[in-house]
Parts: structure tokens; sequence; C-alpha cells
């Protein structure tokens, strides 16, 4: 075995940034940035760029900036800039001093197209949104030039002054770029980089009655900051001869524009647009209601950042859009927590067991392992009694062959605890089995197992006069369909699962108190869960992360 360990191989945004670092460019420097748009949450596929930027920089001793390109203000609020730094802490990335906003810019964006207006190649345009939309072309067509084309600079200048002095009405204006009405790429056709919008800005407030467009504000903000490696997803590769041909107009410091596929799941959407959707609508409580893929949501449910962390680094960086399994996000997860997370008795679906040879009124302290893969976590004590909750899918009056849980006159071990025999079975009215009568070996105590016996049955349990009541929320994925957004004929919300949450009663040992809110632990048997950020002094709530192993496969066949 060699005694070093294998290196991964490189992708290529890191083969360009290495060719880069070899031939010197931008003194050898790397510098990123993660520029989310603050106008709804961060979700998994966000959390991959934000992954590949900052890990990038760390990677090569460099910088990475969090900039809010806030040019929107309709649609944007603080709300949105603090989750979004919230997010990006718990991913366990620093940004240090540099939280930029685009709106830091505003008054050098200004500047700079006034210099573009002064070159001749920008104008004011007064057509409708209409007219714009006819004059644009198709894709097949080339775009007819606007009457407003031909303005002179001097009237250009006054007209695009009136507009940052709020003298026009919103959207009577534009000032557009004059490149090519007949360019075959549509965003170079004298595309819109300032609008009128009379609405208040979350951090300028009323001080300007103009923005810039995103296509506008992001390049030239790059540009300003010294980003040397801009990485953008797929969709901003048309955007870039935009971008390079701003840049070049202005002669001012070209960042290097690199695209790769976003992220795409299964069972879930990550339009915002349909996120905001869900919201808005309540389809779920909020944004970060643990059935969302938003970063909140994930936390909320359980997930750990280190299991996103390792999800992002096993998908890769890819410059084609695919699809990866949700199922790979899930058992990320599962490797995380399998690891990390204590593990604690619980049952979902109480049956009682009184065990008839047991004294009345004894309670015995049994140990039991914290967590089998991390002996150093050491050992707790549960409470063993007469009364003992057990699942009720762990119980079987008429069993199949090769049934090694409990049945009649069967015997199986509590984990930690006893080897119990089932004596007798107390049914209602309805013939429902709602008690076990059940003898137990004194022998047979874990750890110092005198009896003799082998039984190949384990199941877990729960003493009912120490157990804890809990409200547990037993979440699964918020699709019942592959691609619940990529039905033509049907909204993607006809698509939500019924079984999506589901709350229960359950029973749980008394040390679940030890646990911190949030704090992520194995059920044993059952699964990871979470206490739940809402968690208060009067309600224990109990959120289902993930299932032990992945059982969709079976819900599908």
């Amino acid at each position: 075995m060699s005694t070093t360990e294998e290196k991964a191989p490189l992708n290529f945004i890191e083969i360009k940034i290495e060719e880069d670092l070899k031939n010197h460019k931008n003194d050898s420097k790397v510098h990123t940035r993660f520029p989310p748009e603050p106008n709804g949450y961060l979700h998994i596929g966000h959390a991959k760029s934000i992954c590949l930027n900052f890990g990038l920089a760390q990677k090569y001793n460099g910088l990475c900036n969090l900039r809010f390109d806030d040019t929107n203000p309709e649609k944007e609020n603080i709300e949105y800039v603090n989750s979004i730094k919230s997010d990006v802490k718990w991913l366990g990335f620093d940004w240090g001093d540099r939280e930029f906003y685009a709106s830091d810019y505003f008054e050098k964006l200004y500047e700079y197209a006034i210099k573009l207006i002064q070159i001749g190649k920008a104008y004011v345009d007064d057509s409708t949104a209409e007219e714009l939309s006819r004059m644009r072309g198709t894709t097949t067509e080339p775009g007819i030039e606007s009457p407003f084309r031909s303005r002179s600079v001097e009237e250009n200048l006054e007209l695009f002054k009136k507009m940052k002095n709020g003298e026009f009405e919103e959207g009577s204006r534009i000032l557009r770029a004059k490149i090519d009405m007949a360019s075959p790429n549509i965003h170079l056709r004298d595309p819109a980089i300032y609008r009128i919008k009379k609405v208040k800005h979350h951090r300028t407030g009323d001080d300007w009655f103009i923005y810039p467009m995103y296509d506008w504000a992001h390049g030239l903000s790059d540009s300003i900051e010294g980003v040397t490696h801009s990485i953008c997803t797929l969709e901003f590769e048309v955007h870039r001869p935009l971008y390079d041909w701003i840049l070049d107009q202005l002669e001012v410091f070209h960042p290097q524009q690199i695209e790769f596929a976003r992220l795409n799941l299964t069972y879930t959407v990550l339009s915002k647009r349909k996120l905001l959707q869900l919201v808005t609508e309540k389809h779920v409580s909020s944004w970060d209601d643990p059935r969302m893929p938003t970063i909140s949501g994930l936390r909320r449910r359980g997930y750990s950042p280190a299991s996103i962390r390792n999800f992002a680094k096993k998908i890769g960086v890819a410059k084609r859009d695919g699809i990866i399994d949700v199922a790979l996000l899930e058992h990320s997860v599962r490797e995380d927590l399998n690891k990390e997370a204590n593990r604690v008795m619980g049952v979902l679906n109480p049956l009682k067991v009184t065990i008839t040879n047991y004294s009345e009124g004894k309670t015995e302290m049994l140990s039991a392992k914290n967590n089998p893969e991390k002996e150093e976590r050491g050992e707790r004590e549960l409470p063993f009694s007469k009364v003992i909750y057990i699942e009720k899918g762990d119980f079987m009056e008429n069993p199949p062959r090769k049934y090694f849980r409990l049945s009649p006159e069967k015997e199986v071990r509590l984990k930690f605890a006893y080897i119990i025999k089932c004596e007798e079975v107390i049914k209602d009215k309805s013939g429902e089995v709602v008690e076990l009568k059940c003898t137990y070996d004194i022998n047979s105590k874990s750890g110092s197992d005198t009896s003799g016996k082998k039984v190949k049955g384990t199941i877990h349990w729960v003493s009912a006069a120490h157990a804890e009541t809990a409200e547990v929320r037993l979440y699964d994925r918020l699709f019942s369909v592959e691609d619940p957004a990529g039905n033509k004929e049907k909204d993607f919300l006809e698509f939500i699962n019924p079984d999506s949450k589901v709350v229960q009663k359950a029973f749980v040992e008394p040390g679940i108190k030890n646990f911190n809110i949030g704090e992520s632990f194995q059920f044993e048997r059952l699964g990871y869960f979470c206490l739940d950020p809402e968690t208060s002094a009067n309600q224990l709530v109990i959120n289902r992360t993930v299932t032990l192993r992945d059982s969709w496969g079976k819900k599908k066949n």
C-alpha cells in the first residue's frame, strides 16, 4: 500500500487556475467571490457554489468575498441578507472583512455608465416595454434599431442625469448599451443597463431613482473588487460576451469568467420563484421548513455542515448540466451522522410490554454505548422497569419463517438489557394487540449473560415509567416524483408528497434531555433525528433527518 494519499484529479476550473498560477497571471493570486442576490433564502445549489468558491480560495491560499448583488430593491430585504450570512458561516466559511454589496458601487457604476455614454456606446431609449420586446428580434431574426439610438452624446447625458434625479416616471426610459442589434447573441442586442425604479433600497434608502441591471453591475463589481476568477453557473455562459464587451469598452480590470453546471436534484425544485411560491402559498411552513432544500431548512432538519460539504465534494464540478440523485445527498448525511451522532432509545409506534416476573416498583440502571463508532464517547445509563414499550412492528402474532423479532412463545433480546419471552397477547375488542405479557431471564443481562441462550433478534425499547413524551415529525421528500418541475402538462404543486410530514407521539429515553437544541442523534434502528429549534420547555419536538437506509427504491416498486 502506498504511504502517500492519492490526490484527487483536478477539475477543469482547478486546471485553469493552476495554468494561470504557472503563468503568473494576476500576480499569481487567486481571488474568488460568492455573489448571491438577497431575494430569497439560499438552497443546496447555492451550497455547492459556496463550497466551490470558498474552497478554491482556501486551496490556493487566496481570498473569497461575500458580495450581495443587491440591484433589484423590489425583491430584496435585510432578512435575506442576514439569512445568507448565517448560512455561509454555518457551512464553515469565513469572508473576513470582505463583505461587499453591489450597492457599495452605485456611484462608481453610475460613473461608468456616464463614460459609456461619452464614448458613444450607450443611449437613453424612450420606447415602451412592448416596443422594446418587438424590436429585440428572435433567435432566427435580427433585432430592429431603436429610433432613439442616434441621439447625441449631449442629449443622452442630459436625459440620463434627469433619470437619476427622478424627473421621469418609472418605466418611461431605460439606458441601453449600443452594441449590435443583428448579433446572433440576443444579449448583445443593445441590452438595458439602467432602469428607473422609484423603490426604497434596503441599504441606500431613497438615494437612487435608477438602478443598474444585473448584467451591468455583476461583471463590473467583480472588476472593482479585483476578482481574478469569476465562477458562474452555465446559464451565464451566453452573458459572458456582454460582460467582456462592457469591461473592454471601459478599459478596466478583466476577471476571467468560468462557468460550471448548476446543481439539479431529483425529487426537488431549486427555482427561487418556486421555492418562494411554496412559502407564500403556505404549502410549507416557512423558508426553513425541514422539507425545503434551503440551507436553513436542511440545518433545521438535522443535516450537518460536514455532510453538505462532503456531498459537494462527491458530485464534483461538471461542464454540462445533469441531475444528481437526492439519495446521494441523503447518503452523505447518513455517512456523517453515523460517525458523529450519539444513540438514543426511542419508540415511535409503542406497544406496551409487561414483564410479569420483574419486581413491581423496581428500577434498574443498565449501561448503553453512546456511539459504537467512537468508544471515547463512553456510556450512559438506561432505566429498566417492569413495564416497557417496544415498537409495534417488532411483534408479529403469526410470523413468517425467519422472523427474528418477538412473537408468541418466542424470545428476543432487548438491546443493552435482557432476553424476554412472549407468554400472552392481550387484544382489545376490535382484535388489535394492545399489550404483551412477557417473562425475562434474569441470567441474560447484556454484558454479563450466563444464560447460555442464543437469540437472533435484538430490539429497542424504553421504560414506560421513565420515558419522555415527544412530538416527532417524520419528514420525507417533499415531492413524490423525480422531476416535479419537468412535467409541462401539470403544475409542480400537484406532485407534493402528502406524506412528506407525519406528526405522531413517541416515547424517548430520559437522556434526551441532555441534548442541545438542534443536536442530532440516532434513534436505534429507526434513523437520524434532531431536536427542533422550536423545542420549548413545555414541549419536546423532534425532527427526523433521514432514515437509516434509503427506502424509496422499495416505494417505487
